[in-house]
């Protein structure tokens, strides 16, 4: 038995509008993941960070926090922060950012002696 070409491409066609749209492949999660943990793990608090600003980030202060981040090129080391006086109270808290900076991996971790010298060096990155 011989099927006419013109049915099996309207077979064809039939199959295909039914069988469900093929799915797109998830797009990599974009943004900053931060952390900020209190003495020896005692506490952890964390927040989505998307820029630019407006994205849905969780961060209270994302556009302050992304420009800090764009005027230190994404290098969590070289942010300008917000230099003033500390207390030399020994309260070590580590802070973390995982995730992706501008299409870039980054996953930075480091431990400040206090949560003012944490705010003095990162500004409002780590202020949430």
């Amino acid at each position: 038995m011989r099927i006419p070409v013109a049915l099996a491409a309207a077979g064809l066609v039939a199959l295909a509008a039914a069988a469900p749209a093929a799915q797109a492949e998830p797009t990599p999660a974009q943004g900053l993941f931060l952390t900020v943990t209190g003495d020896e793990n005692t506490w952890i608090r964390g927040v989505l960070l998307q820029c630019p600003a407006g994205g849905p980030s969780h961060h209270p202060d994302a556009g302050a926090a992304c420009a800090a981040l764009d005027a230190a090129g994404g290098d969590l080391d070289v942010l300008a922060g917000d230099p003033h006086p500390c207390t030399r109270e020994f309260a070590p808290v580590t802070v973390g950012a995982t995730g992706t900076w501008h299409g870039r991996p980054t996953a930075w971790h480091k431990t400040y002696a206090n949560a003012c010298m944490l705010q003095a060096a990162t500004g409002p990155v780590f202020h949430f």
